[in-house]
């Protein structure tokens, strides 16, 4: 014997079977509630975090190539001339009266070679 169920809309019987067949049709429907949430992810991913990646990436490169005699600007915005280098610290000199100031590789925000300052010079 099945169970069966009034329906008081429409006046007829349905069984208990057809109602839960009803209700758990829905299951697809978990997918494409969580289907917004992965596609907001994917573009803060893609909006957010590469670009910051590449960056970081481009900065510690950058860092790897600092040399003796390179012209650089730290966070700061002290701007001096790379005198020495140590494996966490370096030395600068910074104008006009040459002092000598120990900094940290982080610290470092750009590099400019002897060209750049110079064609700067000359639009002044």
């Amino acid at each position: 014997m099945r169970p069966e169920v009034w329906n008081r809309a429409g006046g007829h019987f349905m069984s208990i079977y057809s109602l839960l067949a009803l209700q758990t049709g829905g299951g697809s429907m978990g997918w494409l509630g969580i289907a917004p949430l992965i596609l907001i992810f994917a573009v803060f991913y893609i909006l957010l975090i590469l670009p910051q990646q590449r960056r970081q990436k481009k900065w510690q490169a950058m860092l790897g190539e600092l040399k003796n005699g390179d012209k650089v600007v730290t966070s700061g915005g002290l701007r001096g001339t790379i005198i020495a280098l140590r494996e966490e610290y370096l030395h600068l000199r910074v104008p006009p009266d040459n002092l000598r100031l120990e900094v940290t590789r982080a610290s470092i925000v750009s590099v400019t070679t002897g060209e750049e300052t110079g064609k700067t010079e000359k639009k002044d």
